[in-house]
């Protein structure tokens, strides 16, 4: 089975690539000698220090082989080429839910890179799902949990 394409922003990709250099570069090294001075200490046994910056190293070490298959399987869309006549992703939109008539603003990105803190969703997501293709002056509808939304697009454009 083909593994399953990871598709980012550029500046997804940045982001990433920022990540996994600061983590090897720095970080390893800094967890290194955490550790080279908790066995320092002696008595490995009972020793919390060398435990924790052993624990901190397994955890970078997940993280940089969970970057790197990320970024082996990347797909980069070039937001600059999105059509803005429909939703994909790398767009910023913005749309008013129905009900509540409040105006949202999302980027939409892959998986990767979804954080809805930062207004990015998925384009697996429902909402992300329900807007790709969509155009602007469309209304929407999305099947939650809650019930059925329903979102107009207000305005389709270029996230940079």
């Amino acid at each position: 089975m083909a593994e399953k394409k990871n598709i980012l922003t550029y500046e997804g990709l940045r982001s990433l690539e920022d990540e996994l250099q600061d983590l090897k570069v720095n970080r390893r090294k800094e967890v290194a000698q955490k550790i080279k001075e908790a066995r320092e200490q002696g008595d490995l046994s009972e020793n919390a220090e060398y435990d924790a910056a052993k624990d901190e190293q397994r955890d970078i070490e997940a993280r940089i082989e969970e970057i790197e298959k990320i970024l082996k399987n990347a797909e980069v869309v070039v937001e600059e080429d999105v059509d803005l006549d429909v939703i994909n992703i790398g767009c910023k939109v913005k749309i008013i839910d129905m009900e509540y008539d409040d105006e949202l603003e999302y980027k939409i990105v892959g998986s990767t890179e979804a954080n809805s803190l930062k207004g990015k969703i998925s384009n697996e997501s429902p909402v992300g799902k329900a807007l790709i293709g969509a155009r602007q002056g469309d209304i929407v509808e999305v099947e939650t949990h809650a019930g059925i939304l329903k979102y107009k697009i207000v305005e389709i454009q270029r996230s940079n």
